[in-house]
């Protein structure tokens, strides 16, 4: 680590001259030190005008929230991070910058207003697509609002303060729209696993055991098996107690007795853990015993053996896993759960272990829980003759690797013996289960586009978007000639990302600031449930999406990525003249190629990333049809996902091996649950992006954007038609994404990745700055050459190619280009090419594959 030279103050001088751009590589080095701090204690930003002020924070707290610092408001990015980096200088290296500098200290400013997340209505919809005529059921809580109005609008441009274009929105007057009294509904966090209540289970003596791998023992009590009920004081409980150690629960219907083996388990090791109970001696004995791993420890095996002073009351259940009614959710995988009638001896349960029903014990067994059947679905199935089969609740996560894994297989369809655990979190979600508030029926004569339900009342404010497809049955002849396809699987893979917030590397992958508005602190303020970018409290990463709650980041107004960004492609659709409709990633997973063949070209938004199997194959097959595609972002396609069979609305993605990624997957965890495909990137699939749209993912940055420069390729005749009335060699030097169309996250054209030998390269893009580094993908041996100024394969590449049948294929590589469209009203040369390839690629003149 550095140690900062106050006397460079070159360096400070560089930064206030250029805060965001290329910097020499000590300013980096200073950088890094700045931004490389742990996220307690570190500044941030709060917007308190759309873009145009912001106050100073500082994160702080446990769970971490932004806490505003009196005295700083700011009209501009720059102005805010010259003022931290004051900050940080002279925390760093005793020195005031501007004493050295001979600058006037910044006066002091009171804030205006200062975002809170006090008073909010959170709000999300049943539906991601309705078409006119069909309902979308909106389900609200508020705090802090007692009554509220509803009404649906049609959107357009996004929120982008003083920016071109400005907020577009129009009211469509739909049935169900009016005042409504707000009420509080709750979210209920966590996993596990629920059996019907049975008379098999009240029980006077009995065996319970598990192998468990607890993730967080030692905070806070967590139930691991049992009946127990704490409103009643009966049945049993096995659990871990709050100092991470094994003991066993009972309970007379008033007094509860528990039994401990005092010894705190390790977290991440195998264990066998299994409780006896003797109803007429009133004895139990206690097993913890750490299973056979390849990895040197320290733990023994311990046996307890306790009388205890009260008679147990047994209890019908429900048989409960990894939770209790009241809470006590586990950490951990669970494997091989069983129950028996009778107090077994050590070598019996070691029997039971090894299959449901051993010799000489049938009549023992009451279940012999199997977490590798089924997998794919919530049931959990119990292999003893009683059939006490169960359900999971909110999702913990299926397909990991049992005690037994040897390493040898790595898909669990080939082994499921040694796939049988279940991962369970405390802050597990599937699905919020709110009671629906609001009915709103879309009119019959409503245009296909992006639609919101817009919530306001006591001074609070949300959009629950969703998107009306045309309506169902209209044959193809009478369709548009342009469909726009929203990326509803990218929304729900990002849905509530906490951790670009409060994640250790955010301000070093931005580059800037962190960022957040009134909005953002919803998330952190109310349990909302995590993304996929995030990892859960026990650290393993979140591999199940879910739209089926309130949605902090899919929304109009606020932080201009991926969904508020598309909405400036949507604005652009309905400049050009041309008529659309919209559809959505869940239509073409569930409708495939049928639901492209009626149009000529489908547009997609800013950030395609996350694509089923069935959506690659829809849009590959209609592009061989002599469909066209018009690829307007950046990193696309990328991450191979799953939805869930039987849960709309769930998305499963495992991060495995490779990629650009914000947790990484287990080792043997990398197939998935939902369908048994192997997940992670695309490109190790041979299915790299730069099959379909000519170019694939290379890096990202934040900090800035930049331009496009027209290569000799932008003259071929072949191209002549984007080029029409664009004279300029530089496109694209202006935006509202980061100041130009190149920036974000970026692709480049790679034939040793797939992009078509005749594709066209017509502009690439230049002068990135140093935090665009290449992504993991493409660095097999690190060295120090992989930041933009110094690696010249760092670039946003514009593709052109045709396809048989006479389609083609045009692609951006960018995800900021949709931000420079809208720049002077519509009047500039990225907005005028890019509405040239659309009437082209709407003309049904077939395209000729150059000979």
């Amino acid at each position: 680590m550095i140690e900062i030279d106050p006397r460079r103050l070159d360096l400070a001088r560089e930064f206030k001259a250029r805060p965001f751009g290329v910097h020499s590589p000590d300013l980096q080095a200073v950088l890094n030190r700045m931004r490389g701090a742990p996220p307690q204690g570190k500044h941030c930003l709060l917007m308190s005008k759309p873009h145009a002020e912001w106050l100073l924070a500082r994160l702080t707290g446990e769970p971490l929230r932004p806490e505003v610092v009196p005295g700083f408001v700011f009209s501009s990015l720059e102005e805010a991070e010259w003022a931290v980096f004051k900050l940080r200088w002279t925390d760093l290296t005793g020195h005031s910058l501007e004493q050295e500098l001979g600058e006037p200290p910044a006066p002091s400013q009171p804030a205006t207003s200062v975002p809170t997340a006090e008073r909010a209505i959170l709000a999300y919809a049943d539906e991601a697509t309705v078409a006119p005529g069909e309902t979308v059921g909106i389900k609200v809580s508020c705090h802090g609002v007692e009554r509220y109005r509803v009404d649906l609008v049609r959107l357009g441009a996004p929120e982008t303060g003083p920016d071109a274009p400005g907020f577009r929105e129009d009211e469509v007057p739909a049935p169900g729209a009016g005042e409504y009294r707000g009420r509080v509904q709750a979210i209920h966090l966590g996993s596990s696993i629920v059996v019907a209540a049975s008379p098999r289970f009240a029980l006077d003596s009995f065996t319970v055991q598990v192998l468990a791998w607890p993730t967080r023992p030692g905070k806070g009590e967590q139930a691991l098996l049992g009946t127990w009920s704490d409103a009643t004081r009966t049945g049993f409980g096995l659990l871990l107690d709050e100092h991470g150690a094994l003991a066993l629960r009972l309970g007379d219907g008033s007094r509860a007795a528990q039994v401990s083996t005092g010894v705190a388990l390790t977290e991440r090791r195998w264990y066998f853990l299994a409780a006896t109970f003797d109803g007429a001696t009133r004895s139990v004995h206690l097993y913890q015993e750490p299973v056979a791993e390849p990895l040197f420890g320290v733990e023994q095996a311990v046996h307890v053996a306790r009388q205890v002073e009260l008679t147990a009351r047994s209890s019908a259940g429900p048989f409960r896993m990894a939770a209790w009614p009241t809470g006590g959710h586990y950490n951990g995988k669970l494997d091989r759960p069983r129950l028996a009638n009778r107090a077994l001896g050590r070598a019996k349960m070691g029997a039971l272990v090894d299959g449901p029903r051993p010799a000489g014990l049938d009549n023992a067994v009451v279940a012999a829980w199997e977490f590798s059947i089924d997998i794919p679905s919530e049931l959990i199935t119990d292999r003893s003759p009683n059939g006490l089969h169960g359900e999971t609740v909110n999702l913990p996560a299926r397909a990991m690797t049992g005690y037994n894994w040897t390493g040898a297989e790595m898909d669990w369809k080939r082994a499921p013996d040694q796939y049988g655990a279940i991962h369970f979190h405390e802050d597990d979600l599937d699905d919020a289960r709110w009671e629906t508030d609001v009915t709103l029926t879309i009119p019959a004569g409503a245009r296909s586009g992006a639609y919101a339900a817009r919530l306001r009342g006591d001074g609070a404010e949300t959009y629950v978007a969703f998107f009306v497809r045309p309506p169902r049955g209209i044959p193809a002849g009478r369709r548009p000639p342009v469909a726009y396809l929203a990326s509803t699987a990218t929304y729900t893979v990002y849905c509530n990302n906490r951790v670009r917030f409060t994640g250790a590397w955010t301000e070093m992958v931005q580059g800037r600031l962190t960022v957040m508005d009134a909005t953002d602190l919803q998330v952190l303020r109310y349990p909302l449930g995590l993304s996929t970018y995030c990892v859960h409290s026990d650290g393993s990463g979140v591999c199940y999406g879910t739209r089926l709650r309130p949605a902090t980041n899919v929304r109009p107004k606020g932080r201009l990525w991926n969904y508020a960004a598309d909405l400036f492609v949507v604005d652009w659709l309905d400049q050009s003249g041309l008529d659309y409709d919209v559809i959505t990633d869940d239509d073409l997973h569930r409708e495939g190629i049928e639901l492209l063949a009626p149009y000529r070209v489908v547009v997609t938004g800013s950030h395609p990333e996350y694509d089923s199997l069935e959506m690659l194959d829809a849009l590959d097959a209609y592009l061989r049809r002599g469909g066209r595609l018009m690829y307007l972002g950046g990193n696309g396609f990328y991450w191979r996902i799953a939805y869930h069979p039987l849960k709309p609305g769930v998305i499963e993605v495992r991060r495995g091996e490779d990629g650009t990624r914000a947790w990484a997957a287990e080792p043997g965890e990398y197939y998935m649950g939902f369908s048994g495909e192997y997940g992670g990137l695309w490109r190790r699939q041979r299915r790299p992006p730069n099959l379909l749209a000519g170019v694939g993912f290379i890096s990202q940055g934040f900090d800035a954007s930049t331009y496009y420069r027209r290569t000799p390729a932008s003259r071929d005749p072949r191209v002549k038609f984007i080029f029409e009335g664009v004279e300029d060699e530089v496109l694209g030097s202006f935006g509202t994404l980061r100041g130009g169309a190149a920036g974000l996250e970026i692709d480049s054209y790679d034939a040793l990745l797939g992009s078509p030998r005749h594709a066209l390269v017509v502009a690439s893009s230049e002068g990135h700055s140093n935090t665009f580094e290449l992504v993991n993908e493409a660095v097999l041996v690190g060295h120090g050459a992989t930041d933009a100024p110094q690696n010249a394969a760092i670039r946003a590449d514009m593709v052109f190619f045709e396809c048989p049948s006479g389609g083609a294929v045009f692609s951006t590589g960018s995800i900021a280009y949709p931000g420079s469209l809208p720049h002077n009203r519509y009047d500039n040369n990225i907005a005028r090419l890019t509405t040239n390839v659309l009437r082209r690629f709407a003309d049904p003149t077939p395209f000729e594959l150059p000979r």
